[in-house]
């Protein structure tokens, strides 16, 4: 299930951040080598926190945007830290528990009563995709659909016929 979940959001951020400007992108990486283009996170040595390495941080602030989704291997360790980082920062970060992992049924409750504790927005992957597409109708809301069908709740291409694009 967590597989199955951090593909559908892979595929989500893909369908709803796409490098709108290219030159942006283009800009942003050639300022912040490590950062790759905007769709992506530096590559971290080795620090917990990924606001600990200077060239994500600049990276995230290149942006622009003032709100964050997070998801990674531990919601304890690798969520929490950089969540924390970005709310202190300044962001308003949506915490995607079902595409993050921990070790144990303890470690997930301790994670997740942390991250509600510093103000980070408890989600998961269906809500994230849907409160980004905001409707179905409109444009990527088809494709988007298909994803959720296909990766994160398969019983939901029973409803793809419902999803009809606006006018």
């Amino acid at each position: 299930m967590l597989r199955r979940n951090v593909i559908a959001l892979t595929k989500v951020a893909k369908v709803r951040s796409p490098c709108r400007h290219h030159h942006q992108c283009r800009q942003r990486s050639e300022r912040h080598p490590a950062a790759g283009d905007c769709r992506r996170t530096s590559g971290r040595p080795g620090e917990t926190d990924a606001f600990n390495t200077p060239d994500f941080a600049a990276a995230v602030k290149a942006t622009g945007r003032e709100q964050m989704i997070v998801a990674g291997i531990s919601a304890d360790v690798c969520v929490a830290f950089a969540a924390q980082s970005a709310v202190a920062a300044g962001y308003q970060v949506h915490a995607v528990l079902d595409a993050s992992g921990t070790w144990n049924q303890l470690a997930t409750q301790a994670a997740y009563s942390r991250l509600e504790k510093a103000g980070v927005t408890l989600n998961n992957t269906v809500a994230v995709a849907a409160e980004l597409q905001r409707d179905w109708r409109d444009k990527g809301g088809q494709e988007l659909a298909g994803l959720m069908a296909a990766h994160a709740i398969p019983f939901y291409g029973s409803l793809l016929p419902y999803v009809t694009p606006a006018a």
